[in-house]
């Protein structure tokens, strides 16, 4: 079965992030395809058995991602059932619709990926995203302390440092993951793509709102730094290694330290569905 990402709507640089789903929507048909490749490979591989079972033993697709996500967050003194009473007090109808459209992202722009239980089960770039948004749901709750904990468990488990406060919009790729940092006033919209070792941080003089604002499509290459409270505007593309310190128009390709315009895109082009790392 397939799995399509919607399609990246408008990408003007003032669209608000996308209306959230009713929380008492329905689990999607692609937990029934995770469940299913996680038995097929149970079945190939009778010694993975164990290692599937969060998402074999799991009584719905909520229940699987949070006996996934504890299991992965789990480590030191802090026991996998605390977690997943954390993580179960906050998962709703909302985090699921979440969960399949960054599936669907993934999936839709990645090659490599063989399947939506592939994401599941093993990318961490996805986990941490996951992670980031039950951390986000106890923030808004008050609870800070349990959303710090969840967010230091995800730092550790994933190389990934997401502030809960930050906003993450739906349709969201971190590619590989590794060594993403998101400040505490950072907005990322919808259909964003970025790879690893991306910094959406402040500049080290600012207060209050600090931290970048990525609209919607943007694609954001391996190591850039993206610093202070600046805009790079809707479906842009800012280039691995750039420094960006002031705002990129939308449909534009920055490359450089600091960052400069390099090229203006045509209107139809969305680089964080394209995932092409050409900046000419």
């Amino acid at each position: 079965m397939s799995v399509n990402a919607p399609n990246a709507a408008s990408c003007r640089a003032d669209q608000p992030l996308q209306a959230k789903p009713s929380q008492d929507r329905p689990e999607g048909p692609v937990w029934q395809v995770i469940r299913a490749e996680a038995e097929a490979a149970a079945g190939r591989e009778p010694t993975l058995r164990s290692l599937m079972q969060p998402v074999l033993a799991a009584a719905s697709g909520a229940d699987m991602l949070v006996r996934v996500l504890s299991s992965r967050l789990a480590a030191g003194e802090v026991e996998r059932d605390l977690l997943q009473a954390l993580l179960r007090d906050v998962v709703d109808g909302e985090t699921l619709a979440e969960a399949e459209a960054d599936i669907a992202a993934v999936i839709d722009r990645d090659p490599a990926c063989p399947g939506p239980a592939h994401v599941l089960l093993n990318l961490k770039g996805f986990q941490a995203l996951q992670a980031y948004r039950f951390a986000h749901r106890l923030w808004n709750a008050g609870r800070h302390a349990s959303a710090r904990l969840v967010a230091s468990q995800a730092a550790l488990a994933f190389d990934v440092d997401i502030h809960p406060a930050a906003r993450i919009g739906s349709g969201v790729m971190l590619d590989h993951g590794s060594g993403i940092v998101i400040g505490e006033t950072a907005i990322v919209e919808d259909d964003v793509s970025m790879l690893q070792g991306v910094t959406l941080g402040g500049t080290g003089r600012e207060t209050a709102d600090r931290h970048p604002k990525i609209r919607r499509g943007v694609m954001i290459g391996a190591g850039a730094e993206i610093l202070g409270n600046v805009e790079v505007g809707g479906c842009s593309k800012v280039a691995a290694g750039s420094v960006v310190l002031a705002d990129v128009a939308a449909h534009t390709t920055v490359a450089g330290v600091p960052a400069r315009t390099v090229r203006i895109h045509d209107r139809k082009e969305v680089p964080a569905e394209e995932m092409t790392q050409d900046v000419l």
